[in-house]
């Protein structure tokens, strides 16, 4: 024998579980499939826009739309009339404007605006 053959090591092969190959494959494909979620971000970019162009619209709203506070829907509030925003428990909003009395105009994550009272909400 050489000098090289006589430190190497024996090193047993090691067998992989079917399951873990085929979660290894699944995430492959995942990585592989990043053009979907640019697609879907795209549509829903879209969607945000006329949600915007549907509110200044309804709203006669000039001014640029900053997002004052957040704030957490306390309970489901359905909607009384359409510039009203309904209400899921425990829903994130953002609050763009003030508006005369107790309501507040603010966006929820789908994009929708509408008024919210500012007894159904939680800043916090």
């Amino acid at each position: 024998r050489g000098k090289d053959e006589k430190y190497r090591v024996w090193m047993p092969k090691l067998r992989v579980a079917k399951e873990y190959k085929d979660k290894r494959k699944s995430i492959d494909d995942m990585e592989r499939n990043i053009f979907k979620f640019r697609k879907n971000s795209e549509e829903k970019s879209k969607k945000m826009d006329e949600e915007e162009k549907l509110f200044r619209e309804t709203f006669m709203y000039h001014k640029e739309i900053r997002v004052l506070a957040t704030a957490t829907a306390e309970r489901s509030v359905p909607s009384q009339r359409r510039a009203d925003l309904p209400l899921t428990a425990g829903e994130q909003l953002d609050v763009i404007d003030t508006v005369q009395g107790h309501a507040l105009i603010c966006r929820n994550a789908q994009g929708r605006y509408g008024y919210v009272l500012v007894e159904h909400l939680n800043f916090r």
